[in-house]
């Protein structure tokens, strides 16, 4: 007896099968929950984006990165943060949450649209239950409390209807608007930075004082198209370095050399048009053709002059030179395959206003060009340009290379001021300093999804606002005449939603009513 009273208490659950399991996930993911919980799981994933440089902003930070930080680098190239936004899962975060929010915003706004055509609910039997109930008599007749109460809550923007003896209004559908509005424009949001990045593109370009860099693809020294890139985005335009002027801390003891500010002074030539000059600072990029150029670093480009044993100019150029401490001490790598008798690499270091260590070691003491000085480690051999192969220009492979002038080597490391010219070791020639004029490194991006962005941005907030500030409230007025001729109203509202001053409106909506009533009768 007892197995299969047992058998009888058993709970059987239903087998959901592949559809089952299918429209549950679908309601699971297209929840406001769900969306909410990856709109901030997105945000939290952009953070490595910020923490550790990027390749398609920052790719000399990254190799930088990589240099100094080979084990970790390793771990972050597996998860590719230093691709953070074009990740796979950060991509997946992003599709997930474009999907959740459609699958939201869709059947929401149906419903919402069925709602405006539908009418206002019939009026609850018991009005004395709802919220802010409240009585008035009148000796006005019942259809004449409820016509004046009908064009009353139409006056205030009510959607009203006659059930009988009562009229039953709404309003506040604006708070949907809004938030459909809302979700709606995170839709676009998303939509217009995917897009936007597909189209847009960003690339990175070194330029010197008294030089130009034009926007084609051959002039970036790095450039990261989007995946929609064409050639036909890149508008003609210039931009000419004509000067830059950093300024340094000099009162404060504590802070000298400290960069204040940084300002770079350019010319723009767009095609068909006259130049026109601007300035780069940190925090305020230039606008030219559509496209943004933002200033990302600065130091110094010394120009050099090598000259062969017979006095021929075989190289003249200013090489950009990388920071490796405050002070704007740099190295810089010149390499020079043709013109001599043997192939030249030289390893430069740059001190703007040097110092010596106690261990006769030179130092830079602060950033600005004081007293600069230029020390060359000269290297011969095959520098590795002839094998098809690309080689970072900054960088100088010396396993092929032989030193000829520097510390492993008999002849001394070259050493040069502005001016200087001093001869290459076995008569291969001369070098000259000729100048130390500044560079920048300009980020330069366009993106445009800016403007969509913006405009979808404006509504977010918009619809928010309209969202949680519109109250969603149903009203109700019933009359009911007794045989002496005194008619009692009933009025009587609902919140959908928070609406802490429902009371409130339906007291003060009870007191004009009957404040009318009142005058009518007495005319």
């Amino acid at each position: 007896m007892d197995a299969p009273v047992a058998q009888q208490g058993k709970i059987q659950q239903p087998k959901l099968g592949f559809v089952g399991y299918a429209r549950f996930f679908w309601r699971q993911l297209t929840s406001m929950r769900t969306a909410l919980f990856l709109l901030l799981l997105l945000a939290v994933a952009a953070i490595p984006g910020s923490l550790v440089p990027q390749i398609s902003s920052d790719p000399n930070g990254v190799i930088a990165y990589r240099r100094n930080n080979p084990d970790s680098a390793a771990i972050l190239d597996f998860f590719q943060v230093f691709n953070t936004f074009t990740s796979v899962w950060f991509s997946a975060i992003y599709l997930l949450l474009f999907i959740s929010l459609v699958g939201c915003v869709l059947p929401r706004t149906k419903h919402h649209f069925d709602a405006l055509r539908a009418r206002p609910p019939k009026t609850p039997a018991r009005l004395s239950r709802l919220e802010g109930f409240t009585t008035r008599t009148t000796k006005a007749d019942a259809a004449t409390v409820v016509e004046s109460a009908r064009r009353l809550l139409r006056s205030q923007r009510y959607r009203t209807e006659i059930y009988g003896d009562s009229v039953s209004a709404e309003r506040g559908y604006l708070r949907e608007t809004g938030n459909l509005v809302f979700h709606s424009a995170l839709v676009g949001v998303l939509l217009a930075v995917g897009l936007g990045g597909g189209f847009g593109y960003t690339g990175q370009r070194v330029v010197v004082e008294g030089y130009a860099f034009s926007n084609s693809l051959a002039s970036y020294d790095s450039f990261n198209p989007g995946r929609f890139f064409t050639d036909d985005a890149l508008e003609p335009f210039t931009i000419a370095l004509d000067s830059f002027k950093p300024i340094y801390e000099q009162s404060n003891r504590k802070a000298i050399g400290q960069a204040v500010d940084y300002t770079a002074y350019v010319t723009t030539t767009m095609k068909g048009e006259s130049a026109q000059t601007a300035r780069i600072k940190v925090n305020e990029p230039l606008s030219v053709g559509g496209t943004n150029a933002y200033l990302l670093g600065n130091g110094y480009a010394p120009v050099l002059t090598v000259r062969d044993a017979e006095d021929n100019v075989v190289w003249s150029q200013p090489t950009a030179c990388l920071p490796f401490d405050a002070n704007l001490g740099s190295t810089c790598v010149i390499k020079i395959p043709d013109g001599l008798d043997q192939q030249i690499g030289m390893l430069g270091f740059l001190y703007p206003t040097t110092g010596t260590l106690n261990s006769g070691a030179l130092v830079s003491v602060y950033p600005d060009l004081v007293a600069p000085t230029l020390t060359l480690e000269v290297y011969q051999g095959d520098l590795g340009l002839d094998n098809g192969q690309g080689t970072n220009a900054y960088a100088l492979n010396t396993d092929s290379l032989q030193q000829i002038a520097g510390r492993t080597s008999d002849a001394e490391t070259v050493r040069l001021n502005p001016g200087d010219r001093v001869d290459l070791p076995n008569g291969l020639g001369s070098v000259e300093l000729a100048s130390i004029p500044r560079f920048v490194s300009l980020d330069v991006h366009h993106d445009p999804s800016q403007l969509p962005v913006l405009i979808f941005a404006i509504l977010v907030v918009a619809g928010l606002v309209t969202s949680l500030f519109v109250p969603r409230r149903r009203m109700w007025v019933s009359a009911r005449t007794d045989k002496s001729g005194t008619t009692t109203i009933e009025y009587a509202a609902l919140a959908r939603g928070d609406d802490p001053n429902l009371e409130t409106a339906v007291s003060e909506f009870a007191d004009k009513h009957s404040q009318q009533l009142t005058v009518r009768v007495d005319s």
